[in-house]
C-alpha cells in the first residue's frame, strides 16, 4: 500500500523514462487515494500527519483529543490512515510510524477503545504508540489499575507506552517535532496543510495526463501518412499545428501551476527566513520539482519531436508545391512548344516575313514569363535539394526536364528567329530586284519616242540605260545558284517557284534594255538621212505608274513571248488602221510595250493591295475579334460589349475568307495577261454581294463603336498589334476595298482598249459600279419603316432617289386636287421591280452613320398598273407616272434632266421586262392552240385584234421566237408583211451580266402598252393633255437636227403632208393616223395608213420628218388590256413626241 501511495505522487516523474516504474504506475488498475477524495473526513481532523519526526526519522501522527472518535465509522477512519501513512517516502515508513494519541480529557473507556481500534486498524508499520492518558484524578487512577490488569488486551507488535504529562512525551519526541497542542514549536495548520496536499495531487494528476496526451498525439503524428496534394497537405499541418499549440497551452498552464504550488510551500520562509520547512514540507517541495522538472523534460521531447515532425510536414508541403507549380508549367511549356511547331511558314513577301517575325517576338515576349517561371521552379527544386528534402529523388529530375524544355524551347525560337531573319534577307532582295526591275521598265516607257530618233536624243536615251544598268550590280540578283545554296532551308515551293519568277523577269528586262541600247547604238550613229518623226506618245505614258508597295509571291513574270501574243490582237488593229504607214511601226510597238508595262503595274497594285488586304483583316479578327472571346481579356470589356461581337464585326470573316481563300488565288492566275483579269471578277461578281450584308451592318457597328471606343479592351488590344490607327479605321476597310475595285478597273481599262478582255474589263467595271449601286441602295432601303409587307417581294431595288411630287387624281375632292397642283410633296421614291415605293424622307440627329436618314413608308404602286408619261409641259425634268388608266397621276420632278432620264429609262425597261413576258406566255398558249386562227375583217386599234395579230406574227417567224425584230428582206424592195399581223419590237442586246434582269413572269398577264383614248376623244386629259404641250424632252434635244431620227414600231399622227410617194411608196397627208409596222431593208419601213386603209413603203428619213413635228407626248404603260396581251399604241394623247425612248427599248 505504500508503495502505491508513493507512486501516486511520483507517478508522472517517471512518464518520460520508458521501462521505469512510471509507466507501469501511469497504466494499473488500482487507482491510490487522494486528499480531494477523501477531503470531507480529513478536515473532522481526528488524526494528523503533522510533519514531525521521531530521534530516528520515524514519522508521527497524532490523534488528538477528539471525542466523537467513537462515532467515526471504521470506513472513513480506515481511508484516513490509509492516506496519512501513504505520504511520507518509503523510506521513512520504513523506519516505522510513531503514533501521539492525546486523550487528556477522555474516559479511560474511550482510551482504551480509541488504542485497541487504532492498534487493529493501523495499515503500516508501528514502531511506538505514545498515549497521552486522562489527567483527572479518578480516570488516571482507573487508566493505571486498568492498564495493569489489562495488559494483555494492549499487546501490540510495538510497545504501548502510557504517558501521564506532555514533559514526559517531551521524552520521547523532541518538542521542535511536536505541534502547540502538545506543548511543542511545530508550525502546523491544518487547513494549509490540506490546501497543500489537495494541489499537489492535482499538479500531478495535471502532469499525468498532459504527458499521456502528449504520447498519444505522438503516435498519431508518427502513424499520420503524408497527403499527395497540396490542399490535403495543407488541412494536415494547420490541425497537427493547432494540437501542437494546445498541447504546449497545456503545458504551460501546467508549469505555471506548479509554480504556483511550489510557491506557497516556500511562503512561511519568505515571511520570515528564519523559520525552516518540516520533513512533510520539504518532502511536499521536492515532489513539486520534480513533477515540474519531469514537466520541462517532457515538453523539451516533445518539442524536438514536433520540429522533427513540422519540418517533414512543411517539406511534403513544399513538394506537393513544387509538383503542383511543375505540372503547370510543363503544361505550359508543351502548348509554348505545340504553338513554335506551328511557326513553319517562312513568308511569301517582305511585309508578310516582317510580320512573321512580329509575330515571333511578341509570341516570345508572351513566352518569356512562362520560360521564367520553369527556370525559378527549377531553382527552387534545387533549393529544396540543397536543403536536404526528404524527396530528393522525386525533385532532381523534375529540375533536369524544366531546364531541358527551357533550353529546347529557346533553341526552337532562336532556330525560327534564324529562318525569318533568312526569309526577310531574301525578299529584301527579291524586292530590292523587282523594285530595280520596275524602276528600269519605267524608265523604258517614259523614254519619248520621238525624241530618240535624233543623234543626240538617242546618245542621252543610251546614257539613262548605261547609267541605270550599272545600279544592276547592288540590286539585281547575281547567282540563282548561290541563292538556292544560301537560302536552302527556308526555300519551299512556292519560294522556289518566286525567286524562279523574279530572277526570270530581271532577265527578261535586262533583255529588253539590252534591245533597246542595240537600236539606241544605232539610232546614235551618224544620220544620213533624215528620220521621219513619230507621233507623239499617249499621253496616258506620260503618267508615272504605281509604285509597287512590295513584292509578294503574285509578281509577274514577264516573258517576250507572252507579252507578243498580247499585243498581236491591238498590232493587227493598228495596222490596219495605220496602212501605208510602214515607217512607224516601230513606234507602234514601242507604245504597245509601254501600254503593256503600265498594265503590269495596275496588275501588281491590284494584287499587293489586296495582299495587304487580306491581312489587315485576319489582323483585325485575330488581334480584336477573337480576344473578345479569350476568358484572359473578358475583364477588360464593358457591359456594352457582351455577346455584341457579330455587331461590331459584321460578317467580316466571310469577306475575310471570300478573299484569302479565293479571289486573291484567282488573282495570281492573271499575273502574266493583266488585261484579261476583268473575267475574274466577273466569275466572282455574286459572291461580292457579301458587301451588301456589311454595309447593311455598317450603321450598327458604328453606333456601337462610338459608345465603346474607350473601353480598355480596344486600348489593350492596340497595344497588343502596335496598331496606330483605332479600331474603327480597319472597320472601314471592307468598304473602302469595294470602291477602290472601281478605280482599279478604270485604270486597267484605260490601258486595255484594244486588247482582248476589254469587253470584259468594261463589263466588270460596270458590274462592280453596280454592286457599290445596290449596297448604297441597300443602305437607304434598310431605313425604311412602316411598311408592313416584306420588301424583298417587290423584286431588286433597282433605283431610289428624292423627287418633288405633285398629285392630280381624277376621284377626290376639287379643292384638294387644285391644291396638289401647287405644293408640291418631298417624296423618297424606290423603284423596285414590282412597285414603287413612295416615302417621306426625315433626317436623323447624331453622327456619321447615325446621321443617316431614315424614311417613312406612305404608299406604293404596283407596277402591273403603273404607266408614264416622259414629258410634262414647261419643265424638261418632270415626268408623269399614273395608276390604274390615269385615275391617279403622280407629277415627278428630278433634281436634274439627266435624273429624270435614268428615271425614265429605268421604268422603260420594267415595262419592257413586263411586255416581254407577256408575250412569252402569249406565244406558248398560241402554239398549245389551233396553228389556224381568223383575221380580223378589217384593221383597227382593237387591244384583241391587236393582240391576235401578234400572236398569229409570233406562230409564223422562222428566227427566234423570243427575238422582236422583224422580217429583213433580200429584195430591193422588202414585200409587205401580211396584212394584219402586227411587228414585235426588237429584241433587246445580248444582256451582259452586271445588267438588272427583271422578273420574266408575267404580272397576271398584265403586258406593256401605250395606252390611249379613242381616237373621236378630244385632246384632252384633265388639263393635262400630251397635246397641249410642246416637245421638252430630254430624248428630243440631244437627237433634234442629227441625222435621221430612229423609230419604233407603233402608231403615230402624220402632221406634214407627203402626197409626192412613189409608185411603191405609200402617200399620206397631216393628220392622218398611221401603224408603223415593221422595218425593212435600205432604211425603209412599212406603214399602213389607218384613215385611208392603204400600206405600203416610206424611207425611215421621210417617215422620221413627217411624225418629227408631233406635239404628242410618248406614253408607256402596263395597264391590263381586255385580253391581257400587250401592245404598243400612240394616240393624240399618247404619241411619239421625242426621237429616242424606243430606240432604247430596242437596243
Amino acid at each position: 500500500m505504500r508503495r502505491r501511495g508513493q507512486g501516486a505522487v511520483g507517478c508522472c516523474s517517471l512518464c518520460t523514462c520508458p521501462g521505469t516504474a512510471g509507466d507501469e504506475i501511469m497504466h494499473q488498475d488500482i487507482t491510490p487515494l487522494c486528499a480531494a477524495d477523501i477531503q470531507d473526513q480529513l478536515k473532522k481532523r481526528f488524526a494528523y500527519l503533522s510533519g514531525g519526526r521521531g530521534q530516528d526519522g520515524s514519522p508521527v501522527i497524532t490523534f488528538p483529543d477528539y471525542p466523537a472518535f467513537s462515532d467515526v465509522p471504521d470506513k472513513e477512519f480506515q481511508n484516513v490512515m490509509t492516506y496519512l501513512t501513504s505520504i511520507p517516502s518509503l523510506q521513512d515508513a520504513g523506519i516505522g510510524f510513531i503514533l501521539v494519541i492525546d486523550r487528556r480529557q477522555d474516559k479511560w473507556t474511550s482510551v482504551k477503545a480509541s488504542v485497541l481500534r487504532i492498534a487493529a486498524s493501523f495499515p503500516a508499520n508501528l514502531q511506538l504508540v505514545l498515549v497521552l492518558r486522562p489527567t483527572g484524578f479518578l480516570q488516571r487512577t482507573l487508566s493505571d489499575l486498568a492498564f495493569k490488569f489489562n495488559r494483555d488486551d494492549f499487546k501490540m507488535k510495538v510497545p504501548v507506552i502510557m504517558l501521564s504529562s506532555v514533559p514526559e512525551l517531551h521524552g520521547y519526541i523532541d518538542k521542535s517535532q511536536l505541534t502547540e497542542d502538545l506543548g511543542g514549536t511545530l508550525d502546523y495548520c491544518h487547513t494549509r496543510w490540506l490546501c497543500h496536499r489537495t494541489a499537489i495531487e492535482g499538479f500531478a494528476l495535471m502532469v499525468k495526463q498532459t504527458a499521456q496526451m502528449l504520447q498519444s498525439f505522438g503516435t498519431e503524428l508518427a502513424e499520420t501518412e503524408l497527403p499527395n496534394d497540396v490542399q490535403s497537405t495543407s488541412s494536415v499541418l494547420c490541425a497537427h499545428t493547432e494540437k501542437k499549440v494546445k498541447a504546449k497551452e497545456d503545458m504551460r498552464l501546467a508549469l505555471d501551476e506548479g509554480q504556483s504550488i511550489l510557491e506557497s510551500i516556500r511562503e512561511p520562509l519568505a515571511k520570515s527566513p528564519e523559520q525552516s520547512l518540516n520533513q512533510d514540507q520539504l518532502d511536499n517541495q521536492t515532489t513539486v520539482q520534480r513533477l515540474l522538472a519531469q514537466l520541462n523534460e517532457t515538453e523539451a521531447a516533445f518539442d524536438e519531436f514536433w520540429a522533427k515532425h513540422q519540418q517533414k510536414l512543411e517539406q511534403c508541403l513544399q513538394l506537393r508545391h513544387f509538383e503542383q507549380d511543375f505540372r503547370e508549367v510543363k503544361a505550359s511549356l508543351d502548348a509554348l512548344a505545340q504553338k513554335i511547331a506551328t511557326f513553319t511558314d517562312v513568308g511569301n513577301s517582305l511585309a508578310h516575313a516582317e510580320h512573321l517575325l512580329k509575330d515571333l517576338t511578341s509570341f516570345e515576349e508572351k513566352s518569356s514569363a512562362a520560360v521564367e517561371r520553369a527556370r525559378a521552379l527549377s531553382l527552387e527544386g534545387e533549393q529544396l535539394i540543397d536543403n536536404k528534402h526528404y524527396a530528393v529523388d522525386s525533385i532532381r529530375p523534375k529540375c533536369h526536364e524544366l531546364q531541358h524544355l527551357c533550353d529546347q524551347f529557346t533553341a526552337e525560337v532562336g532556330q525560327r528567329r534564324g529562318l525569318l531573319n533568312k526569309s526577310l534577307e531574301l525578299h529584301s532582295l527579291l524586292e530590292a530586284s523587282m523594285k530595280w526591275c520596275d524602276e528600269g521598265i519605267y524608265l523604258l516607257a517614259s523614254q519619248p519616242v520621238d525624241k530618240c530618233q535624233s543623234q543626240d536624243g538617242a546618245e542621252a536615251a543610251l546614257q539613262e540605260i548605261e547609267k541605270f544598268l550599272e545600279t544592276g550590280a547592288e540590286n539585281k540578283i547575281q547567282e540563282l545558284n548561290k541563292i538556292y545554296q544560301d537560302y536552302e532551308p527556308i526555300l519551299t515551293q512556292d519560294l522556289l517557284e518566286h525567286v524562279q519568277k523574279v530572277f526570270q523577269k530581271q532577265e527578261s528586262m535586262e533583255e529588253m534594255f539590252h534591245r533597246r541600247q542595240a537600236s539606241l547604238k544605232k539610232l546614235a550613229a551618224k544620220q544620213t538621212r533624215p528620220v521621219q518623226p513619230v507621233a507623239p506618245r499617249p499621253e496616258a505614258l506620260t503618267k508615272s505608274p504605281c509604285p509597287s508597295p512590295g513584292v509578294r509571291r503574285g509578281s509577274e513574270n514577264s516573258s517576250s513571248d507572252g507579252s507578243a501574243l498580247r499585243r498581236g490582237p491591238y498590232r493587227r488593229a493598228k495596222s490596219e488602221m495605220s496602212e501605208g504607214r510602214q515607217g512607224r511601226s516601230s513606234s507602234t510597238g514601242e507604245e504597245e510595250e509601254s501600254l503593256a508595262i503600265l498594265r503590269r503595274h495596275v496588275m501588281n497594285e491590284l494584287l499587293d493591295t489586296e495582299r495587304v488586304y487580306v491581312e489587315e483583316l485576319l489582323c483585325v479578327l485575330e488581334g480584336y475579334a477573337a480576344e473578345m472571346d479569350n476568358p484572359l481579356m473578358t475583364h477588360l470589356l464593358t457591359a456594352g460589349l457582351q455577346n455584341k461581337k457579330d455587331v461590331l464585326f459584321g460578317n467580316m470573316e466571310e469577306i475575310y475568307h471570300f478573299h484569302n481563300r479565293i479571289f486573291l488565288r484567282e488573282l495570281e492566275n492573271y499575273i502574266d495577261c493583266p488585261e484579261l483579269v476583268g473575267r475574274c471578277f466577273l466569275e466572282r461578281m455574286e459572291e461580292f454581294q457579301i458587301y451588301e450584308k456589311y454595309c447593311q451592318n455598317k450603321p450598327r457597328s458604328e453606333s456601337l463603336w462610338r459608345q465603346c471606343s474607350d473601353c480598355p479592351f480596344f486600348q489593350e488590344c492596340q497595344k497588343k498589334l502596335d496598331h496606330k490607327l483605332s479600331l474603327d479605321s480597319y472597320l472601314l476597310k471592307p468598304v473602302q476595298r469595294i470602291t477602290k475595285y472601281q478605280l482599279l478597273l478604270k485604270e486597267m481599262l484605260k490601258y486595255s482598249k484594244n486588247c482582248e478582255g476589254a469587253e470584259d474589263l468594261q463589263e466588270a467595271l460596270s458590274s462592280i459600279l453596280g454592286i457599290l449601286k445596290a449596297v448604297n441602295d441597300s443602305m437607304h432601303l434598310i431605313a425604311i419603316t412602316g411598311y408592313d409587307g416584306n420588301l424583298s417581294d417587290l423584286g431588286k431595288l433597282l433605283m431610289q432617289g428624292s423627287f418633288s411630287v405633285w398629285t392630280d387624281h381624277k376621284k377626290g375632292h376639287t379643292k384638294v386636287k387644285d391644291l396638289a397642283r401647287f405644293k408640291p410633296m418631298q417624296r423618297h421614291l424606290f423603284l423596285h421591280e414590282k412597285a414603287v415605293l413612295f416615302c417621306k424622307k426625315r433626317e436623323e440627329n447624331g453622327e456619321g452613320y447615325e446621321k443617316a436618314p431614315s424614311y417613312s413608308y406612305k404608299q406604293s404602286l404596283n407596277m402591273t398598273a403603273v404607266g408614264i408619261t416622259e414629258n410634262v409641259k414647261g419643265d424638261a425634268k418632270k415626268f408623269e407616272i399614273w395608276y390604274n388608266a390615269r385615275e391617279e397621276v403622280y407629277i415627278i420632278q428630278a433634281p436634274t434632266p439627266e435624273i429624270k432620264a435614268a428615271w425614265v429609262n429605268e421604268i422603260r425597261k420594267v415595262l419592257t421586262s413586263q411586255l416581254q413576258a407577256c408575250r412569252e406566255a402569249s406565244q406558248h398558249r398560241a402554239l398549245e392552240q389551233s396553228q389556224s386562227l381568223p383575221l380580223p375583217a378589217s384593221s383597227n386599234t382593237s387591244p384583241s385584234k391587236g393582240n391576235t395579230r401578234n400572236i398569229k406574227k409570233l406562230e409564223e417567224r422562222k428566227t427566234d421566237p423570243l427575238s422582236l425584230e422583224g422580217y429583213v428582206s433580200s429584195t430591193t424592195l422588202p414585200k409587205p408583211p401580211e396584212k394584219g399581223k402586227a411587228s414585235p419590237t426588237s429584241p433587246d442586246k445580248k444582256a451582259k451580266r452586271h445588267e438588272v434582269k427583271s422578273d420574266p413572269t408575267p404580272f397576271g398577264l398584265r403586258g406593256w402598252s401605250k395606252t390611249s383614248h379613242p381616237l373621236e376623244a378630244p385632246e384632252d386629259n384633265d388639263g393635262w393633255s400630251s397635246a397641249e404641250e410642246p416637245i421638252n424632252s430630254s430624248d428630243a434635244e440631244e437627237e433634234g437636227g442629227v441625222g435621221p431620227r430612229k423609230l419604233a414600231p407603233g402608231k403615230y399622227t402624220i402632221v406634214v403632208d407627203d402626197e409626192k410617194g412613189g409608185p411603191n411608196t405609200l402617200a399620206v397627208r397631216s393628220g392622218d393616223m398611221v401603224e408603223v409596222v415593221q422595218e425593212g431593208d435600205e432604211g425603209l419601213w412599212y406603214v399602213r395608213n389607218l384613215t385611208s386603209s392603204k400600206e405600203g413603203w416610206v424611207p425611215a428619213s421621210s417617215l422620221s420628218m413627217l411624225l418629227s413635228k408631233s406635239s404628242s407626248a410618248q406614253c408607256l404603260s402596263s395597264s391590263e388590256s381586255s385580253t391581257g396581251s400587250a401592245l404598243l399604241s400612240n394616240s393624240s394623247s399618247c404619241s411619239e413626241s421625242c426621237g429616242g425612248p424606243l430606240s432604247d427599248l430596242q437596243g
